[in-house]
């Protein structure tokens, strides 16, 4: 009996020292991968890169005659931009679309069609995003990467739905709400007055926003940040670090 006893104390202890081991493990892989963890299945309101720079992003699913003085209003203003088209308008503008990137921006994904994607399912909201990005890619030659929602609806079965395709979610720190068509300079107050290092700064092809743009841009680059696509403000802090130990 004392043997019989003996014996399941030892087995209980075991069991206990091995519950311990495995709890710590998981802390440690957590407080580890912290950063991976969180880095998916959330929206990006603004960027992480510390730098003095800002992302223009443009939403298009129509304006296509606002686009071509956008553009030249970027390119004197030495500005690379983020353009989120949905599908069905890259197909229908394929050579502005394939003007664009040619100009140095950035064309990233806005769902096939512009519907309200907070009433879709995730296989509903993936399938929007594969057309799209099919079509982008047949375009440009470039997969997208990035995917901001039409009417800057989110939710976290959303949001989770994105993140499951290695997609970023992205909104805005900056609105312009151009598409109401304030008066230019309403415009551009709503952008100067919030310039923030890492900002992303949401606007459409309008004719009040092509009017605001020259005295905006001005502006920004006046106050010293540099305009650049989405991807240059957006560091996967991971990777950087894998990347400087290489280099080292």
């Amino acid at each position: 009996m004392k043997i019989y006893f003996a014996s399941n104390k030892r087995l209980r202890w075991t069991g206990i020292v091995l519950l311990v081991i495995a709890i710590f493990a998981a802390c440690s892989f957590l407080l580890v991968n912290k950063d991976s963890v969180t880095s998916m299945g959330e929206a990006i309101y603004q960027g992480n890169s510390g730098a003095k720079s800002v992302a223009i992003t443009v939403n298009v699913d129509w304006g296509e005659e606002f686009i071509p003085v956008m553009l030249k209003e970027f390119k004197e203003n030495k500005a690379e931009v983020t353009f989120f088209v949905t599908g069905k308008w890259a197909e229908k503008n394929a050579e502005l679309l394939k003007q664009m990137k040619k100009e140095g921006h950035s064309i990233q994904n806005h769902g096939f069609k512009h519907v309200h994607f907070n009433s879709l399912s995730t296989e509903q909201t993936q399938e929007q995003i594969k057309q799209a990005e099919a079509v982008i890619s047949r375009i440009t030659g470039e997969k997208s990467q990035f995917f901001a929602p039409p009417y800057g609806e989110k939710n976290q079965q959303l949001i989770n739905a994105v993140a499951d395709m290695d997609y970023q979610y992205i909104m805005w720190s900056i609105d312009t709400i151009d598409w109401q068509r304030p008066g230019p300079q309403t415009i551009v107050k709503r952008v100067i007055g919030k310039l923030h290092n890492d900002a992303i700064i949401l606007m459409h092809p309008t004719e009040p926003t092509v009017k605001a743009l020259p005295d905006m841009l001005k502006q920004i680059k006046d106050q010293g940040y540099k305009m650049q696509t989405i991807d240059k403000i957006i560091i996967d802090k991971e990777a950087k670090a894998k990347n400087d130990v290489k280099a080292n």
